[in-house]
């Protein structure tokens, strides 16, 4: 009788242990907060949600982290974009306004800090009239640059401040988000420099003060001569925190619905379906409170679209059944298409030959390694200018991203030869393209990319516009001494319809995509999230990263990414509060 009792005892403690274990894992598996997409804006979320440690966040990254060694040094973006360790690699279907042509690599961060850890380190705000426009759209004063700027204040840590310069209206010191000089200048761009202001563009200090007019050298995050990512400011310094996990190699599939009886049925977020690795085994995560969507503008409409939220001929053409109609989600795409031309110089060294001397390539490593200074620190681009493409413009509409160097097209060769790339690009485009997920259902495959670049009469006249501006640049007398020849596209494209078919030859990505769940007011049908940035019809659900950007903003689009997190954070902890 008694190794019966013993028995049973033992038997039923197996039992309670079995059950005890069941609910341990249950308990772990659940979080007050899950962001999907460990990029710029999940850095910052993250960051922000496990500030109050009542919260249990968890952060998902489909990538890998950010420990490999190109991420840190600058100039290493060309050994980061392109590579499957840190980047997408995802490929544009043929574009008709590209010759037919489609784009690889179409980059997107695959690593912890997203395109933060293989972006140009560009820090670029926009300018005033962006997002005073998305105020107006979403009848919000919220996203005003008046009421933005004291977060992009409370960010920075803004190395170049001046008082003589009265920096401290528009600038803030000891903030996570670092922001520096460029830490190598060129003779040919500051004689760039003059030939703009010789064409009517001043020279300026800085382009972050609301209206970006004239031309500079772009600042950088970089922190003593190393790139700094979002994750170095947001994330990284608080990974101790014990109530915050982050999981890396582990991508979002799908949001997981119930329906909320409490609200007639109203459809709420309560998890996600990830797969760890590239494995067609899938685990379930569950969500007490907010599901933060934060994985940009290719593949949050994807986790949506994957999750049956969109337009319903998408959803048809995946496969997959409605549950709940958004007909914005994945439309509204927007990028900056830059126009790369080339120009021999003579008598003035680039970057081309100089990196195809050894001797001086092994002396720019040196000077690297001890000073954290030279060509190793510089980003893609270095000198930049914003100006109208004509005169009926309102404000600024196109960018010149100014390299001393050249090459066929990125990830080839420099050529052998010295010379310069006056990239220009059209700031507002008008035309929209589309993404759309992979019917395979697995969160690896690459998603459908249609940007219809130049499919506008608008977009195609800017384009043509800003080409004849960039060869009265370059035929300015500051120029005169090296003698720039043009051979892309060359003096043989003459007449507007030769221009335009060089743009269309030329044009290429500047890894800008933005607007495909767009922030608007419910009035708007093809707005997907609100003025906080909530998906229309669903509880416990909201995007917070490029793709809520209701139309493009004037520059790169890292730093706008991050106030709209830093926003959405604000958000989330007062309706916290305010449920508390």
């Amino acid at each position: 009788m008694k190794n019966v009792l013993t028995g049973f005892h033992h038997g039923r403690c197996g039992v309670f242990a079995g059950v005890r274990q069941v609910f341990q894992r249950t308990v772990a598996n659940v979080y007050d907060y899950v962001i999907v997409g460990g990029g710029s804006a999940g850095c910052v979320l993250a960051n922000r949600l496990s500030a109050d440690p009542k919260n249990r966040v968890l952060l998902l990254e489909a990538g890998t982290s950010d420990d490999y060694f190109w991420i840190k040094i600058p100039v290493g973006y060309l050994f980061t974009i392109g590579n499957p360790r840190t980047d997408w690699c995802m490929k544009t279907v043929p574009d008709p306004g590209l010759n037919g042509r489609s784009l690889y690599p179409y980059a997107r961060g695959f690593v912890l800090g997203g395109c933060s850890s293989i972006n140009a380190m560009i820090a670029m705000r926009g300018q005033r009239w962006d997002y005073n426009f998305w105020a107006s759209s979403t009848r919000s004063n919220d996203w005003s640059w008046d009421a933005l700027l004291p977060l992009f204040r409370r960010i920075e840590d803004y190395v170049p401040f001046s008082e003589a310069e009265n920096d401290a209206v528009v600038h803030g010191k000891g903030g996570p988000f670092r922001i520096e000089n460029p830490r190598v200048q060129w003779d040919i761009l500051d004689r760039w420099r003059e030939a703009a202001a010789e064409c009517g563009i001043p020279s300026v200090r800085e382009f972050n003060r609301g209206d970006n007019f004239g031309c500079a050298y772009f600042h950088v995050n970089q922190k003593n001569g190393k790139r700094w990512s979002m994750a170095d400011a947001f994330l990284h310094p608080v990974r101790t925190r014990k109530n915050l996990e982050v999981q890396t190699s582990t991508a979002c599939q799908r949001v997981v619905f119930a329906k909320n009886k409490a609200t007639n049925g109203r459809l709420r977020a309560v998890g996600v379906r990830v797969a760890k690795g590239h494995t067609s085994s899938f685990s379930t995560i569950s969500v007490r409170k907010e599901i933060i969507l934060a994985a940009g503008a290719i593949h949050t409409p994807t986790v949506l679209q994957h999750s049956g939220v969109g337009h319903p001929e998408d959803l048809e053409k995946i496969g997959q059944e409605v549950t709940r109609p958004l007909i914005g989600v994945g439309r509204n795409l927007q990028d900056h298409l830059q126009i790369r031309t080339c120009y021999k110089v003579r008598g003035v060294p680039t970057l081309n030959t100089l990196y195809h001397n050894y001797l001086t390539r092994a002396r720019m490593g040196l000077e690297y390694l001890l000073q954290r200074k030279g060509p190793l620190t510089m980003p893609p681009s270095t000198l930049g200018a914003f100006a109208k493409s004509d005169p009926s413009q309102e404000y600024c509409n196109i960018e010149w991203h100014v390299q001393p160097l050249s090459l066929p097209k990125f990830s080839d060769p420099l050529d052998t030869f010295d010379a310069i790339t006056p990239s220009v690009c059209n700031l507002r485009p008008t035309s929209r393209g589309s993404v759309l997920a992979n019917p395979a259902m697995d969160p690896y495959a690459h998603p459908s990319i249609t940007t219809n670049y130049l499919s506008t009469e608008e977009d195609r006249t800017v384009a043509v516009d800003a080409l004849q501006f960039t060869r009265r640049i370059m035929k300015s007398a500051a120029l005169a001494k090296y003698k720039p020849e043009e051979f892309r596209p060359g003096p043989e494209f003459s007449t507007p319809e030769q221009l335009l078919d060089a743009a269309r030859s030329l044009g290429t990505t500047i890894f800008h995509p933005v607007g495909t769940c767009k922030m608007g007011h419910d009035s708007d049908p093809e707005a997907v999230v609100n003025s906080r940035l909530q998906v229309f019809g669903i509880d416990g659900l909201r995007v917070a990263d490029a793709s809520i950007m209701p139309r493009i903003t004037s520059g790169n689009t890292n730093y706008p990414t991050v106030i709209i997190a830093e926003r959405a954070a604000e958000y989330i902890l007062q309706e916290q509060r305010h449920g508390e």
